[in-house]
């Protein structure tokens, strides 16, 4: 009886050596998973940032040219000079970002859009600097940028979404919880987002 009660308890310990194994193997492969997709996210949203900033970079050059005209209306050109200062004041840890930091981000960033866009439908009246080679050189990167901002917003949503579904799913999202994985918010699609950016001809 005492050896069959000593077998007992070997086999219950390796059973419970088991599956303490496979849970330790599916937590760090799941751990892993988690941090690369997780990286992957930080470093799109680092692309979104980059693209946002060479636009906001495009408006200092574009200032100096549009004040070349003496009667262009200076109030049309402050408002854009203000939304790229605000725009460009904002910075988010894309380790901790909430929904809001997001909303708050798009929303500077499509004040600066409105007033660019504002501003190039003004120049319509200037012909001489619609024509000047500085705001031609300006509208060519600027569709450039544009472009690339619809493509790397595209492209971090797809890497929070995947990121996303893989903490959600379940037996993942125990783990995930335990971790303290959160979701990663993602870019709200704004009105007109498909089309490509107006820019009038020279």
């Amino acid at each position: 009886m005492k050896n069959k009660g000593c077998l007992s308890a070997i086999i219950i310990s390796i059973f419970l050596i088991a599956i303490v194994g496979v849970l330790f193997v599916w937590g760090k492969s799941g751990y892993n998973s988690f941090v690369d997709k997780e990286q992957t996210v930080n470093a799109k949203w680092s692309n979104v940032e980059t693209v946002y900033q060479k636009r906001a970079n495009l408006i200092p050059n574009l200032e100096r040219t549009v004040k070349s005209y003496s009667k262009f209306e200076q109030e049309t050109l402050t408002k854009v000079v203000e939304a790229r200062s605000k725009a460009t004041s904002i910075n988010i840890d894309p380790t901790n970002m909430t929904e809001q930091d997001v909303a708050r981000f798009q929303a500077a960033q499509g004040e600066l859009s409105g007033a660019l866009s504002r501003l190039m439908a003004v120049v319509e009246s200037y012909p001489n600097l619609k024509a000047d080679q500085q705001y031609i050189n300006f509208q060519r990167e600027y569709i450039a940028i544009e472009n690339s901002i619809r493509t790397e917003t595209v492209y971090y949503n797809d890497a929070a979404k995947d990121y996303n579904v893989s903490i959600k799913q379940f037996p993942n999202n125990i783990l995930a919880n335990f971790t303290n994985f959160k979701e990663k918010p993602l870019f709200k699609a704004e009105a007109g987002a498909e089309k490509a950016p107006e820019v009038f001809s020279e």
